[in-house]
């Protein structure tokens, strides 16, 4: 498994939020890049982040949220664009694991990375932030259906 620790800058995104499980249509990507299409937000100087804010061993599958998110210029006019949401994603310290496999896996990923890699490091999670997912393909597009995605998880030394 392809393990390393990176330093990130904050970033501010334009996101649609999605309330449900994880594993039906995300129809919230579509809009976002719907929007990003039309607002010339396209690769490779924007990147497309997702961030999945609910364990779903511990949350209902219809209460799951995720955001679908896209970076945006510091110059960007975010006031006329009431149909899209906005926020800063922290930056700082990440364990980065390069994922690329069918969206099934990704759960089984976060449990190797949490119970296995960061002890094994000397990491713990840092839960102040959330798991940032930057999408590097469009698994529609894969030949095999896979995600090619980063998943960066916030962390801090222990003790």
């Amino acid at each position: 498994m392809k393990v390393a620790v990176k330093g990130l800058q904050e970033v501010e995104v334009a996101y649609f939020r999605r309330i449900g499980s994880y594993f039906e249509l995300p129809e919230h990507w579509e809009k976002l890049f719907q929007w990003a299409i039309g607002n010339e937000l396209v690769p490779p100087t924007p990147q497309f982040i997702g961030i999945s804010f609910d364990n779903p061993a511990l949350v209902e599958a219809q209460e799951c949220r995720h955001d679908a998110c896209v970076t945006i210029p510091v110059d960007f006019q975010k006031e006329q664009h009431p149909e899209v949401s906005f926020k800063t994603l922290d930056g700082g310290s990440y364990e980065v694991y390069s994922f690329y496999d069918t969206a099934d896996k990704l759960n089984p990923a976060y449990q190797f990375i949490y119970a296995e890699w960061l002890p094994a490091n000397m990491y713990e999670p840092d839960f102040t932030r959330h798991n940032l997912e930057f999408n590097l393909n469009n698994p529609a597009e894969d030949p095999e259906g896979r995600c090619k995605v980063d998943l960066f998880v916030p962390i801090k030394k222990c003790g």
